[in-house]
């Protein structure tokens, strides 16, 4: 899941990644009282999550007699793009875990090289997160890492910036996409890989253009299949705002994020790819020992070169192949 409890004490980890501007590792942090507002939106992010649920068991088993439901499941069990999903998800939800963001970049930069299309991708990896960003929302706001102001500012200009990448990516063909796709991912780890080798230089004064950063990382990520945490989180926590309420706040406004942008997947396209869905979440419910595990065996540096270095190697391959 989602980075959550935030341990902001003194300690090699946390100074390292610092350093690389990247979310601090989770412990547990104290309980603040939460706003009305973000109570409210708490309340329709966990009803909404149980009607996302509910319609789920009703569209694929309720709806169906018995055997047809052990049929589909049989039958996804036994598909291919099923456990190659489950392969994918276990790990962007590792390199999630590890480094607090690039769930999506991973996620989509493996599901294009399997031959599926950018809207396919940025679609099966919306949908999937809504589960994980809405748990991961709801546990910041109870923990208190969520600013109100933040949050608020981040909301709607995410909302649209999703949207708008949503039209795009459902209105463009496919074939001619996935190149400027495939490119847009080799830059995201190219960033990711350059922060390993520079040092952080912390400002102190707050960004004026939270709005415009919002609307640009929203698009990007519903467009490229990815890039809020990225774009947005590394942005913020690397002007100096307090990494807590800032990695709580944006985690937050990524599930309304992902739901719009979702929604507009569903509406605007058909929704065939459950089985590359359900691989998605299958595979990330078993990521969070692994994740643990690479944060106390691995330097934050060491990770963000490795993971730099298999976004830009395979999205460079994906992008020979899209041209060829």
């Amino acid at each position: 899941m989602k980075i959550r409890n935030l341990d902001l004490t003194e300690n090699t980890i946390n100074e390292e990644h610092q350093q690389l501007g990247l979310p601090p590792v989770e412990d547990t942090v104290s309980h603040l009282d939460a706003h009305p507002f973000l109570k409210g939106a708490v309340w329709f992010a966990v009803i909404t999550l149980v009607l996302l649920l509910a319609f789920l068991i009703s569209r694929f088993f309720l709806a169906q007699s018995l055997g047809d439901s052990w049929g589909i499941i049989i039958t996804t069990l036994e598909s291919k793009i099923f456990w190659s999903a489950v392969a994918v998800g276990f790990l962007a939800q590792v390199v999630d875990g590890a480094l607090g963001m690039a769930y999506g970049v991973t996620a989509t930069t493996f599901l294009l090289a399997s031959g599926a299309t950018p809207a396919a991708a940025s679609a099966s990896v919306h949908i999937a997160e809504i589960f994980t960003t809405g748990v991961s929302g709801i546990a910041h706001a109870k923990f208190g890492n969520v600013n109100k102001q933040l949050f608020t500012r981040l909301l709607v200009p995410g909302m649209l910036g999703g949207i708008l990448g949503a039209l795009l990516v459902t209105h463009v063909d496919s074939a001619l996409f996935k190149p400027f796709i495939s490119g847009y991912l080799i830059l995201l780890g190219i960033y990711i890989l350059s922060k390993a080798f520079r040092h952080l230089k912390i400002r102190q004064d707050a960004p004026r253009h939270v709005g415009k950063l919002a609307c640009f990382g929203g698009f990007m990520d519903s467009a490229g299949g990815g890039g809020w945490g990225p774009i947005v989180t590394t942005t913020l926590v690397g002007t100096g705002n307090d990494p807590r309420t800032t990695i709580g706040s944006v985690n937050f406004a990524e599930f309304f994020l992902t739901l719009t942008s979702a929604a507009v997947f569903a509406l605007l396209m058909e929704t065939n790819t459950w089985p590359l869905i359900v691989g998605l979440v299958f595979g990330g419910l078993f990521a969070a020992p692994f994740a643990a595990y690479l944060c106390k065996k691995f330097h934050a540096k060491t990770l963000l070169i490795l993971v730099g270095l298999l976004i830009t190697t395979i999205s460079c391959f994906n992008l020979y192949k899209s041209l060829i």
